[in-house]
């Protein structure tokens, strides 16, 4: 595919500037193999580059190539590798024989599905996913005592970033499958941090019927479980479970069980510092995206607390791109309901730079680019590519 050089040198020079640690020009060279000049003059928009040197300067940023190309056409290679994914699940239970590797190595492999879905580099997931999960079910079928348990641990997480896949592409009975094979394995595994964490990633399910009482009743049977919050890994999983059933709530229009849980979390995340726990990001930052939206699920006059939440705060660059660009996607609706339609478009496409893919995806993102497009008629041609981008309705 052709993009303008000038944007792909603009998102390359944005991309190098918030890598952790922050980039130079040499570094990214020296890491992607290529010349200092070449890395120069392709910020600048003097010269093109090719397929190639795209993935290797998109390898050494940890990104994606849509996300330098602005452009997200493998949305169809993600929907396409979904089969795959599927026929890996067939013998869960009963794996045919194979090679099985170390567990160390295995293990390196699960990490990185896992940063990859938290960056909402879902391409990359499916890439490995077809192979990485029938090994992982091959290993826990020969594995016993301790290694055991920690395979299946693996196992959890292996499925969970595939589920990501399957739920953020529509294909809900996949999601729905791979959610109940990580209940199986979970009763495997005798740890309740991973049972919780799978409690959290059942919502999904509830969501998606509307089944939001249910839902709920799942996540207190969930917390109750968690043991006593008495060490940073603990606190952040029972936080992560309040900062679900808050919203939750929310969208069951409740907005004394939201306030509760949300109160409850952020008490929680004030003994957190914020980072990653079991896979799932948790402290005052995740709760403040979490604000945003409880108050966006109930709406009316709750609107108005998520858009002070914004004034006052904007995501870190170092918050996983999936949640920081679903703090744009809710803010936007926010923004979108009180009558800021240019306010509401610059979350969008803040949304888009950070985590293309993922914002593609949104049904949200579709009906609010689509209403964007109602109000401008036209006048906007910047608001009319993003709703053709994300094939908005007309």
């Amino acid at each position: 595919m052709t993009a303008d050089r000038a944007e792909v040198g603009r998102r390359l020079a944005y991309f190098r500037s918030i890598a952790r640690p922050r980039m130079t020009q040499r570094q990214l060279a020296d890491r992607a193999g290529v010349a200092l000049g070449t890395v120069r003059k392709i910020e600048r928009g003097e010269r093109a580059a090719s397929g190639r040197m795209l993935e290797a300067l998109a390898d050494a940023l940890g990104i994606d190539v849509p996300r330098l190309l602005g452009d997200v056409t493998s949305s169809c290679v993600v929907r396409d590798a979904l089969p795959a994914i599927s026929d890996a699940l067939a013998v869960y239970d009963i794996p045919a024989d194979g090679p099985v590797r170390p567990l160390s190595r295995l293990a390196d492999d699960v990490r990185r599905c896992t940063a990859w879905r938290l960056a909402a580099q879902y391409k990359r997931i499916t890439h490995t996913a077809p192979d990485l999960l029938p090994e992982l079910a091959r290993a826990l079928h020969r594995a016993d005592g301790a290694d055991a348990e920690r395979v299946a641990a693996l196992l959890v997480s292996a499925y969970r970033s595939a589920d990501a896949v399957a739920y953020k592409y529509g294909a809900r009975d996949l999601s729905a499958r791979l959610v109940e094979l990580m209940r199986w394995v979970a009763a495997r595994c005798d740890d309740p941090l991973v049972a919780a964490t799978v409690a959290y990633v059942r919502t999904e399910v509830f969501f998606a019927a509307r089944a939001h009482g249910a839902g709920l009743a799942a996540l207190h049977t969930a917390i109750d479980l968690v043991p006593a919050p008495n060490v940073p890994a603990v606190t952040a999983v029972r936080g992560a479970l309040h900062m679900r059933a808050a919203v939750v709530a929310a969208r069951a229009s409740d907005a004394t069980a939201a306030g509760g849980h949300l109160a409850e979390a952020e008490r929680l995340a004030r003994r957190t510092p914020e980072g990653l726990y079991g896979g799932t990001a948790f402290g005052p930052d995740s709760v403040r995206v979490h604000q945003v939206a409880v108050a966006v699920a109930l709406g009316g006059d709750h609107v108005g607390r998520a858009l002070a939440v914004a004034r006052a705060w904007n995501p870190p660059v170092d918050m996983p791109a999936e949640r920081r660009s679903g703090f744009y996607i809710e803010l936007a609706r926010a923004q979108l309901w009180a009558g800021k339609p240019d306010d509401a478009f610059a979350s969008l496409a803040a949304a888009r730079r950070i985590a293309p893919l993922h914002t593609r995806e949104h049904p949200w993102v579709r009906h609010d680019a689509a209403t964007l497009r109602r109000l401008k008629r036209g006048a906007a041609p910047a608001v009319t590519a993003f709703a053709e981008w994300c094939h908005a309705a007309s």
